[in-house]
């Protein structure tokens, strides 16, 4: 079991940045995959951002050059999304994620509760 609980969301302004805190304890195998995914209202959950063992990364088009997934690599405790430049189009509810190596390209098994973030002037 992985436990997650993410923090630092909330209203900033376009262009402006934030950074959101994903804390994770539990089964350190299943903390080797971790990730951010966002869920916009009316539309699908998707992915913004991996980091798997061996600090290997991923972003989707939409965020790449803006956004930056980061951990503490020696015990995986925490993982961070630095957003910047921010638009409108980035609100959404944002989950971290983790799991396994094995599962990616795919989500990993546990998700943390989400934290909100809105971008509007």
């Amino acid at each position: 079991q992985v436990q997650l609980v993410e923090s630092g969301g909330g209203l900033v302004q376009p262009g402006g940045s934030l950074t959101l805190s994903c804390a994770a304890s539990g089964d350190a195998f299943s903390r080797n995959l971790m990730a951010w995914f966002r869920q916009a209202p009316g539309k699908q959950r998707e992915l913004v951002a991996a980091i798997v063992q061996g600090g290997v990364t991923a972003y989707s088009d939409s965020v790449k050059g803006r956004f930056t997934i980061s951990r503490d690599n020696a015990k995986r405790t925490v993982v961070y999304l630095q957003m910047n430049r921010l638009k409108p189009e980035d609100t959404a509810v944002y989950y971290c994620n983790a799991g396994p190596d094995y599962q990616w390209p795919g989500p990993g098994d546990y998700w943390g509760q989400g934290t909100q973030v809105t971008v509007s002037s």
